[in-house]
Protein backbone atom coordinates (compact mmCIF):
# COMPACT_ATOMS: atom_id res chain seq x y z
CA UNK A 1 0.00 0.00 0.00
CA UNK A 2 1.15 3.55 -0.94
CA UNK A 3 2.34 5.89 2.20
CA UNK A 4 -0.02 8.84 2.96
CA UNK A 5 2.79 11.47 1.85
CA UNK A 6 2.28 9.81 -1.98
CA UNK A 7 -1.36 9.88 -2.28
CA UNK A 8 -1.05 13.82 -0.67
CA UNK A 9 1.06 14.52 -3.46
CA UNK A 10 -1.19 13.11 -6.18
CA UNK A 11 -4.46 14.91 -4.56
CA UNK A 12 -3.17 18.13 -4.52
CA UNK A 13 -1.03 18.33 -8.37
CA UNK A 14 2.55 17.80 -6.77
CA UNK A 15 5.34 16.11 -8.88
CA UNK A 16 3.96 12.79 -9.25
CA UNK A 17 0.59 13.92 -10.48
CA UNK A 18 2.48 15.24 -13.12
CA UNK A 19 5.60 13.14 -14.02
CA UNK A 20 3.54 10.63 -16.36
CA UNK A 21 5.82 7.97 -18.39
CA UNK A 22 8.64 8.86 -19.55
CA UNK A 23 9.33 8.97 -23.35
CA UNK A 24 12.27 9.48 -25.45
CA UNK A 25 13.18 12.77 -26.91
CA UNK A 26 9.74 13.41 -25.54
CA UNK A 27 8.80 17.31 -24.82
CA UNK A 28 8.34 18.29 -20.80
CA UNK A 29 4.98 17.87 -19.38
CA UNK A 30 5.32 20.58 -17.44
CA UNK A 31 6.88 24.01 -18.04
CA UNK A 32 7.34 26.60 -14.95
CA UNK A 33 6.19 30.15 -14.55
CA UNK A 34 8.76 33.04 -14.28
CA UNK A 35 7.63 33.80 -10.89
CA UNK A 36 8.67 30.17 -9.87
CA UNK A 37 11.92 31.00 -10.38
CA UNK A 38 12.46 33.73 -7.85
CA UNK A 39 12.79 33.08 -3.98
CA UNK A 40 14.23 35.01 -0.94
CA UNK A 41 14.41 32.00 0.63
CA UNK A 42 16.08 30.16 -2.41
CA UNK A 43 18.76 32.91 -2.15
CA UNK A 44 19.18 32.85 1.28
CA UNK A 45 19.82 28.93 1.44
CA UNK A 46 22.36 29.15 -1.31
CA UNK A 47 24.31 32.00 0.49
CA UNK A 48 23.83 29.73 3.88
CA UNK A 49 25.37 26.94 2.19
CA UNK A 50 28.21 28.96 0.76
CA UNK A 51 28.94 30.28 4.07
CA UNK A 52 28.88 26.82 5.70
CA UNK A 53 31.41 25.76 3.35
CA UNK A 54 33.62 28.89 3.59
CA UNK A 55 33.48 27.94 7.50
CA UNK A 56 34.39 24.69 7.19
CA UNK A 57 37.17 25.58 4.42
CA UNK A 58 39.11 27.73 7.17
CA UNK A 59 39.17 24.80 9.71
CA UNK A 60 42.64 23.30 10.52
CA UNK A 61 43.72 21.69 7.93
CA UNK A 62 45.28 17.87 7.78
CA UNK A 63 47.80 18.94 5.37
CA UNK A 64 48.47 22.23 3.00
CA UNK A 65 49.92 21.53 -0.14
CA UNK A 66 51.74 23.84 -2.60
CA UNK A 67 50.80 25.00 -6.11
CA UNK A 68 52.50 25.38 -9.15
CA UNK A 69 55.07 27.69 -9.48
CA UNK A 70 53.45 31.29 -10.81
CA UNK A 71 54.81 33.57 -12.78
CA UNK A 72 56.91 35.30 -10.32
CA UNK A 73 58.40 32.05 -9.17
CA UNK A 74 55.75 32.19 -6.11
CA UNK A 75 54.01 29.17 -4.82
CA UNK A 76 50.75 29.59 -3.30
CA UNK A 77 49.30 27.19 -0.57
CA UNK A 78 46.66 25.52 -0.19
CA UNK A 79 44.22 23.70 2.23
CA UNK A 80 43.81 19.96 1.69
CA UNK A 81 40.51 19.56 4.08
CA UNK A 82 37.91 18.72 1.35
CA UNK A 83 37.12 15.32 2.58
CA UNK A 84 37.07 16.80 5.87
CA UNK A 85 34.56 19.06 5.07
CA UNK A 86 32.42 16.43 3.43
CA UNK A 87 32.19 14.31 6.88
CA UNK A 88 31.43 17.46 8.81
CA UNK A 89 28.72 18.29 6.35
CA UNK A 90 27.20 14.84 6.41
CA UNK A 91 27.51 15.50 10.62
CA UNK A 92 25.60 18.73 10.43
CA UNK A 93 23.18 16.96 8.06
CA UNK A 94 22.55 13.90 10.12
CA UNK A 95 22.08 15.92 13.34
CA UNK A 96 19.52 18.27 11.50
CA UNK A 97 17.37 15.45 9.82
CA UNK A 98 17.16 14.00 13.88
CA UNK A 99 15.88 17.45 14.88
CA UNK A 100 13.95 17.89 12.70
CA UNK A 101 15.10 19.54 9.54
CA UNK A 102 12.83 18.72 6.20
CA UNK A 103 15.50 17.62 4.10
CA UNK A 104 13.35 15.40 2.30
CA UNK A 105 11.41 18.76 0.92
CA UNK A 106 14.48 20.31 -0.32
CA UNK A 107 13.47 18.52 -3.91
CA UNK A 108 10.77 21.21 -4.07
CA UNK A 109 12.83 23.80 -4.49
CA UNK A 110 15.27 22.52 -6.75
CA UNK A 111 14.01 25.26 -9.84
CA UNK A 112 14.50 28.65 -7.52
CA UNK A 113 17.64 27.01 -5.86
CA UNK A 114 19.45 26.90 -9.42
CA UNK A 115 18.21 30.14 -10.14
CA UNK A 116 19.23 31.39 -7.08
CA UNK A 117 23.22 29.86 -7.57
CA UNK A 118 22.93 31.21 -10.84
CA UNK A 119 22.34 34.86 -10.03
CA UNK A 120 25.06 34.34 -7.22
CA UNK A 121 27.51 33.16 -9.43
CA UNK A 122 26.93 36.13 -12.00
CA UNK A 123 27.42 38.66 -8.97
CA UNK A 124 30.45 36.60 -8.07
CA UNK A 125 31.75 37.13 -11.03
CA UNK A 126 31.56 40.40 -11.78
CA UNK A 127 32.94 41.59 -8.23
CA UNK A 128 36.21 38.95 -9.58
CA UNK A 129 36.05 41.22 -12.77
CA UNK A 130 36.01 43.93 -10.63
CA UNK A 131 38.96 42.98 -8.46
CA UNK A 132 40.81 41.63 -11.28
CA UNK A 133 41.01 45.13 -12.41
CA UNK A 134 43.45 46.43 -9.79
CA UNK A 135 45.59 42.89 -9.76
CA UNK A 136 48.65 42.99 -10.96
CA UNK A 137 49.51 41.85 -14.36
CA UNK A 138 51.44 38.63 -13.13
CA UNK A 139 48.51 37.39 -10.83
CA UNK A 140 46.39 37.41 -14.59
CA UNK A 141 45.59 34.18 -16.47
CA UNK A 142 47.25 33.53 -19.78
CA UNK A 143 43.50 33.53 -21.50
CA UNK A 144 41.57 35.87 -19.55
CA UNK A 145 43.27 39.05 -20.63
CA UNK A 146 42.22 39.95 -24.06
CA UNK A 147 40.40 43.25 -23.71
CA UNK A 148 37.15 42.13 -24.56
CA UNK A 149 35.42 42.97 -21.11
CA UNK A 150 32.49 40.54 -21.80
CA UNK A 151 35.10 37.66 -22.99
CA UNK A 152 37.35 38.32 -19.91
CA UNK A 153 34.34 38.29 -17.49
CA UNK A 154 33.14 34.92 -19.09
CA UNK A 155 36.83 33.38 -18.62
CA UNK A 156 37.95 35.32 -15.91
CA UNK A 157 40.57 37.86 -15.77
CA UNK A 158 43.00 36.96 -12.37
CA UNK A 159 43.98 33.82 -12.44
CA UNK A 160 43.85 33.08 -8.25
CA UNK A 161 41.63 35.58 -6.79
CA UNK A 162 42.83 35.35 -3.34
CA UNK A 163 41.87 37.23 0.06
CA UNK A 164 44.49 36.63 2.13
CA UNK A 165 44.53 33.08 2.31
CA UNK A 166 41.38 32.21 0.68
CA UNK A 167 41.03 31.30 -2.74
CA UNK A 168 38.13 31.70 -4.53
CA UNK A 169 38.47 29.44 -7.71
CA UNK A 170 40.20 26.18 -5.41
CA UNK A 171 37.44 26.62 -2.60
CA UNK A 172 34.50 26.74 -5.48
CA UNK A 173 36.17 24.10 -7.56
CA UNK A 174 35.20 21.16 -5.45
CA UNK A 175 33.83 21.84 -2.27
CA UNK A 176 30.00 23.73 -2.66
CA UNK A 177 28.63 22.33 -5.86
CA UNK A 178 30.25 18.57 -5.14
CA UNK A 179 29.32 18.49 -1.89
CA UNK A 180 25.61 20.43 -2.99
CA UNK A 181 25.27 17.11 -5.47
CA UNK A 182 25.98 14.70 -2.98
CA UNK A 183 23.04 16.57 -0.59
CA UNK A 184 20.39 17.05 -3.53
CA UNK A 185 20.98 13.29 -4.50
CA UNK A 186 20.57 12.29 -0.65
CA UNK A 187 17.10 14.78 -0.60
CA UNK A 188 15.63 13.44 -3.61
CA UNK A 189 16.88 9.28 -1.91
CA UNK A 190 14.45 11.06 1.69
CA UNK A 191 11.74 12.10 -0.44
CA UNK A 192 11.18 8.71 -2.69
CA UNK A 193 11.22 6.87 0.81
CA UNK A 194 8.63 9.27 2.00
CA UNK A 195 6.29 8.74 -1.46
CA UNK A 196 6.77 5.27 -1.98
CA UNK A 197 7.73 3.83 1.54
CA UNK A 198 11.37 3.04 0.64
CA UNK A 199 13.53 3.71 -2.21
CA UNK A 200 14.18 1.94 -5.19
CA UNK A 201 17.60 -0.32 -5.67
CA UNK A 202 18.00 2.56 -8.58
CA UNK A 203 17.96 5.22 -6.69
CA UNK A 204 20.43 3.69 -4.13
CA UNK A 205 22.82 2.76 -7.04
CA UNK A 206 22.77 6.59 -8.16
CA UNK A 207 23.69 7.66 -5.07
CA UNK A 208 26.34 5.31 -3.91
CA UNK A 209 27.73 5.53 -7.37
CA UNK A 210 27.90 9.50 -7.03
CA UNK A 211 28.94 9.57 -3.96
CA UNK A 212 32.06 7.72 -4.56
CA UNK A 213 32.81 9.57 -7.47
CA UNK A 214 32.61 12.83 -5.13
CA UNK A 215 34.14 11.16 -1.77
CA UNK A 216 37.08 10.33 -4.13
CA UNK A 217 37.28 13.48 -5.85
CA UNK A 218 37.57 15.14 -2.23
CA UNK A 219 39.86 12.64 -0.71
CA UNK A 220 42.18 13.52 -3.49
CA UNK A 221 41.65 16.78 -3.54
CA UNK A 222 45.57 17.58 -3.85
CA UNK A 223 45.77 16.58 -7.60
CA UNK A 224 43.23 19.60 -8.52
CA UNK A 225 46.29 21.72 -8.03
CA UNK A 226 47.82 19.80 -11.39
CA UNK A 227 44.21 20.76 -13.54
CA UNK A 228 43.87 22.98 -16.42
CA UNK A 229 41.08 24.94 -13.94
CA UNK A 230 43.80 25.83 -11.32
CA UNK A 231 47.19 25.94 -13.33
CA UNK A 232 45.93 27.85 -16.33
CA UNK A 233 42.17 29.06 -16.18
CA UNK A 234 41.15 32.19 -15.07
CA UNK A 235 38.16 32.50 -12.48
CA UNK A 236 35.46 33.99 -14.18
CA UNK A 237 31.61 33.32 -14.62
CA UNK A 238 32.57 30.17 -16.88
CA UNK A 239 33.77 27.95 -13.88
CA UNK A 240 31.85 30.07 -11.23
CA UNK A 241 28.19 29.07 -12.74
CA UNK A 242 30.21 25.61 -13.57
CA UNK A 243 31.05 24.85 -9.95
CA UNK A 244 28.29 26.92 -8.20
CA UNK A 245 25.29 26.11 -10.71
CA UNK A 246 25.74 23.38 -13.06
CA UNK A 247 27.69 20.65 -11.21
CA UNK A 248 25.15 20.34 -8.28
CA UNK A 249 21.66 20.85 -10.58
CA UNK A 250 22.63 18.97 -13.67
CA UNK A 251 24.78 15.94 -12.35
CA UNK A 252 21.69 15.26 -9.95
CA UNK A 253 19.40 14.77 -12.87
CA UNK A 254 19.32 10.96 -12.43
CA UNK A 255 18.12 11.07 -9.06
CA UNK A 256 15.90 13.63 -10.01
CA UNK A 257 14.36 11.35 -13.04
CA UNK A 258 14.10 8.56 -10.60
CA UNK A 259 11.77 10.39 -8.24
CA UNK A 260 9.29 11.13 -10.99
CA UNK A 261 10.05 8.49 -13.12
CA UNK A 262 10.78 5.44 -10.96
CA UNK A 263 12.49 2.18 -12.63
CA UNK A 264 12.11 -1.10 -11.30
CA UNK A 265 15.55 -3.26 -11.66
CA UNK A 266 16.30 -6.40 -10.53
CA UNK A 267 19.28 -8.00 -8.81
CA UNK A 268 21.18 -9.39 -11.97
CA UNK A 269 21.04 -5.99 -13.85
CA UNK A 270 22.02 -4.09 -10.87
CA UNK A 271 25.19 -6.35 -10.51
CA UNK A 272 26.03 -5.88 -14.10
CA UNK A 273 25.49 -2.07 -13.58
CA UNK A 274 27.62 -2.07 -10.43
CA UNK A 275 30.52 -4.03 -12.30
CA UNK A 276 30.45 -1.51 -15.09
CA UNK A 277 30.64 0.95 -12.49
CA UNK A 278 33.83 -1.03 -10.57
CA UNK A 279 35.56 -1.23 -13.81
CA UNK A 280 35.30 2.38 -14.57
CA UNK A 281 36.38 3.85 -11.19
CA UNK A 282 39.18 1.71 -11.46
CA UNK A 283 40.59 2.93 -14.63
CA UNK A 284 40.03 6.11 -13.46
CA UNK A 285 41.76 5.78 -9.55
CA UNK A 286 44.60 3.76 -11.58
CA UNK A 287 45.17 6.15 -13.91
CA UNK A 288 45.19 9.42 -11.96
CA UNK A 289 47.22 7.81 -8.78
CA UNK A 290 49.53 6.41 -11.57
CA UNK A 291 49.98 9.70 -12.79
CA UNK A 292 50.13 11.95 -9.56
CA UNK A 293 52.62 9.09 -8.20
CA UNK A 294 55.26 9.98 -11.32
CA UNK A 295 54.63 13.06 -10.96
CA UNK A 296 55.56 13.37 -7.11
CA UNK A 297 58.19 10.82 -7.03
CA UNK A 298 59.63 9.09 -10.32
CA UNK A 299 61.65 6.63 -8.30
CA UNK A 300 58.64 5.54 -6.36
CA UNK A 301 58.97 1.75 -6.62
CA UNK A 302 54.81 1.61 -7.91
CA UNK A 303 56.15 3.58 -11.38
CA UNK A 304 59.88 2.93 -11.07
CA UNK A 305 60.04 0.56 -14.04
CA UNK A 306 57.07 2.18 -16.06
CA UNK A 307 58.97 3.68 -19.37
CA UNK A 308 59.02 7.15 -20.18
CA UNK A 309 60.29 9.57 -22.66
CA UNK A 310 62.54 12.74 -21.91
CA UNK A 311 61.49 16.10 -23.00
CA UNK A 312 63.19 19.09 -23.60
CA UNK A 313 61.65 20.60 -20.14
CA UNK A 314 63.75 17.86 -18.38
CA UNK A 315 60.57 16.43 -17.67
CA UNK A 316 59.85 12.87 -18.57
CA UNK A 317 56.38 11.41 -20.19
CA UNK A 318 54.95 8.08 -19.03
CA UNK A 319 54.03 5.83 -22.26
CA UNK A 320 53.60 2.47 -20.50
CA UNK A 321 51.10 1.21 -17.47
CA UNK A 322 47.80 3.33 -18.19
CA UNK A 323 49.34 6.13 -19.91
CA UNK A 324 50.67 3.70 -22.46
CA UNK A 325 47.03 2.18 -23.03
CA UNK A 326 45.66 5.63 -23.96
CA UNK A 327 46.64 9.55 -23.79
CA UNK A 328 43.82 10.31 -21.21
CA UNK A 329 43.10 6.87 -19.81
CA UNK A 330 41.34 8.81 -16.76
CA UNK A 331 38.95 10.06 -19.56
CA UNK A 332 38.03 6.97 -20.34
CA UNK A 333 37.19 5.55 -16.45
CA UNK A 334 35.33 8.52 -16.37
CA UNK A 335 33.25 8.18 -18.86
CA UNK A 336 32.05 4.94 -18.11
CA UNK A 337 31.32 5.64 -14.27
CA UNK A 338 28.62 8.29 -16.15
CA UNK A 339 27.34 4.85 -18.41
CA UNK A 340 26.61 3.09 -14.94
CA UNK A 341 25.10 6.08 -13.46
CA UNK A 342 22.66 6.79 -15.87
CA UNK A 343 21.80 2.83 -16.81
CA UNK A 344 19.80 2.41 -13.69
CA UNK A 345 17.00 4.74 -15.45
CA UNK A 346 16.50 2.51 -18.05
CA UNK A 347 16.36 3.45 -21.67
CA UNK A 348 12.96 4.81 -22.04
CA UNK A 349 14.12 9.11 -22.05
CA UNK A 350 17.10 10.43 -22.73
CA UNK A 351 17.19 12.78 -19.78
CA UNK A 352 19.30 10.32 -17.60
CA UNK A 353 21.94 10.00 -19.93
CA UNK A 354 22.55 14.14 -20.43
CA UNK A 355 25.10 13.82 -18.08
CA UNK A 356 27.11 10.96 -20.26
CA UNK A 357 26.65 13.26 -23.40
CA UNK A 358 27.42 16.21 -21.70
CA UNK A 359 30.16 14.87 -20.18
CA UNK A 360 31.62 13.27 -23.77
CA UNK A 361 31.59 16.54 -25.20
CA UNK A 362 33.65 18.32 -22.48
CA UNK A 363 36.15 15.38 -22.19
CA UNK A 364 36.58 15.66 -26.16
CA UNK A 365 36.91 19.34 -26.09
CA UNK A 366 39.30 19.15 -22.77
CA UNK A 367 41.24 16.58 -24.39
CA UNK A 368 41.71 18.21 -27.48
CA UNK A 369 43.09 21.79 -25.34
CA UNK A 370 45.36 19.26 -23.49
CA UNK A 371 46.63 17.84 -27.04
CA UNK A 372 47.79 21.76 -28.00
CA UNK A 373 49.18 22.60 -24.68
CA UNK A 374 51.13 19.60 -24.46
CA UNK A 375 52.55 20.14 -28.06
CA UNK A 376 53.41 23.70 -27.35
CA UNK A 377 55.38 22.30 -23.78
CA UNK A 378 56.71 19.10 -24.69
CA UNK A 379 57.18 19.47 -28.71
CA UNK A 380 58.78 16.63 -30.55
CA UNK A 381 58.72 14.11 -27.34
CA UNK A 382 54.79 14.96 -27.45
CA UNK A 383 54.59 13.87 -30.94
CA UNK A 384 56.96 10.82 -29.98
CA UNK A 385 54.38 10.06 -27.56
CA UNK A 386 51.41 10.54 -29.59
CA UNK A 387 53.09 7.71 -31.98
CA UNK A 388 53.79 5.85 -29.56
CA UNK A 389 49.85 5.79 -28.11
CA UNK A 390 47.94 6.84 -30.95
CA UNK A 391 44.37 6.76 -29.40
CA UNK A 392 42.82 9.49 -26.96
CA UNK A 393 40.77 8.24 -24.90
CA UNK A 394 39.09 4.62 -26.32
CA UNK A 395 41.61 2.51 -27.41
CA UNK A 396 41.31 1.05 -30.76
CA UNK A 397 38.40 3.83 -31.56
CA UNK A 398 39.30 7.23 -30.37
Amino acid sequence: MAPQGSQAELEFGGPLARSGPARLLGPPPYLPELEELWSPWALLLCLTWLGLQAALYLLPARKVAEGQELKDKSRLRYPINGFQALVLTALLVGLGVSAGLPLSALPEMLLPLAFAATLTAFIFSLLLYLKALVAPASALAPGGNSGNPIYDFFLGRELNPRICSFDFKYFCELRPGLIGWVLINLALLMQEAELRGSPSLAMWLVNGFQLLYVGDALWHEEAVLTTMDIIHDGFGFMLAFGDLAWVPFTYSLQAQFLLYHPEPLGLPLASVICLINAVGYYIFRGANSQKNTFRKNPSDPRVADLETISTATGRRLLVSGWWGMVRHPNYLGDLIMALAWSLPCGVSHLLPYFYLLYFTALLVHREARDEQQCLQKYGLAWRAYCRRVPYRIVPYIY
